[in-house]
């Protein structure tokens, strides 16, 4: 018994985290990719984050729609910035390199593109921080920049693990319709969500 209950949990887990991920591309593809991207990425952190805190038996599909549709007007507000600013670095890139040359050209591509970097692990600490603290657009924005560059042992970790999936992905491709959004999303709340508990408990002993 103690073994089929085993097998059964195991199958369990397997199938929320596949229909998680699922949700994610169907939900992102429900808003035309731009504005589905933010909406699905707060819903799939919303269920993440209650699987950290050990509430494994969240409703995936019903908590997936309600929170999407919920925060789909609020986050692609958020969502509209972080795409200004990507698009910004874009065509500064382009301009770059397809107008300068030398090593300052080198010099200000390498900037930019490290500006980038630090863009997307900003957007990947919005998530975490939306759907773990209450604020107003503008401080989830402030917070996401400030943790990103404030935070680098977190920072680090996020960006290795993500290399380490960005690496089984791509070796075994068939993995992308299974773990491409959780995986991902899992573990960077989990490095933020230790990061945050240090904070607060610091916070709490002053």
């Amino acid at each position: 018994m103690k073994k089929d209950h085993w097998m059964i949990s195991s199958c369990e887990l397997v199938w929320r985290v596949v229909l998680a991920n699922l949700c994610w591309l169907a939900f992102t593809a429900l808003g035309l990719g731009i504005l589905g991207f933010f909406p699905a990425s707060i819903a799939l952190f919303t269920i993440v984050r209650r699987w950290l805190k050990k509430d494994t038996d969240t409703p995936v599909w019903k908590t997936f729609k309600h929170v999407y549709f919920k925060e789909w007007k609020r986050s692609n507000g958020i969502g509209l910035v972080f795409y200004s600013i990507g698009l910004f670095l874009f065509v500064d890139i382009r301009i770059v390199e397809g107008m300068m040359t030398g090593a300052f050209a080198s010099f200000l591509s390498v900037i930019l593109y490290f500006l980038v970097f630090l863009l997307l692990l900003s957007v990947g600490y919005f998530f975490s921080i939306y759907v773990h603290y209450e604020l107003s657009n503008k401080e989830y924005l402030k917070q996401s920049f400030l943790f990103t560059m404030t935070s680098l042992p977190s920072t680090i970790w996020i960006g290795a693990g993500l290399f380490v999936i960005g690496f089984l992905i791509n070796k075994l491709p068939g993995l992308l319709l299974f773990i491409s959004a959780v995986a991902p999303a899992y573990w960077m709340m989990m490095v933020s969500l230790n990061r945050f508990n240090r904070l607060e408990n610091r916070a709490a002993s002053l």
